[in-house]
């Protein structure tokens, strides 16, 4: 069987349309109605967060790699989200991941929560925060032992509380 060129291209637009429509809603369409515990109008997530913070976790965004302090954090102590303060990952569980970003091979229990997001326009497991929706950044299946992933997360949308 033969394909034509324009049956291909025809192909490609749809598949290219349907990963734009996702790519307009940012995630998963269910994810966006889920509600959280910690909710604030969007004016007050503006006052209570930098405007690097707010684009990263209210709007999906991701911080230049290399460019947060937390991607060399070496001290004991556990990552908060810098939206409300939710405990979400252990130093003991961190490594460097050479990518730049601070990264995990695991989450603490209950503390994150995952949807499929297609802005690239194919999926990618997103993460974000438990306790407010807040965007984290994104797990993959390349991590070390002993759970292979790498739980790769943007800096700005962390605090981080030594010997915590």
């Amino acid at each position: 069987m033969q394909i034509s060129r324009r049956a291909l291209l025809a192909g490609g637009g749809a598949v290219a349309l349907g990963g734009a429509g996702y790519s307009l809603l940012g995630s998963d369409p269910a994810e966006a109605k889920r509600k959280y515990p910690f909710t604030l109008s969007d004016a007050e997530w503006k006052k209570r967060l930098s405007p690097e913070a707010y684009r990263v976790l209210r709007k999906d965004g991701t911080e230049r790699a290399f460019t947060s302090p937390l991607d060399k954090e070496k001290r004991r102590g556990i990552y908060t989200c810098a939206g409300c303060e939710n405990r979400l990952f252990s130093s003991a569980h961190k490594f460097d991941s050479g990518t730049g970003w601070p990264s995990f091979y695991s989450a603490l229990p209950n503390a994150v929560g995952t949807s499929t997001d297609y802005k690239l326009g194919y999926p990618r497991t997103e993460v974000h925060c438990a306790r407010c929706g807040g965007h984290q950044g994104h797990v993959f299946n390349d991590g070390p032992k002993p759970t292979g992933k790498r739980w790769c997360i943007n800096g700005v949308a962390l605090k981080f509380v030594a010997g915590g």
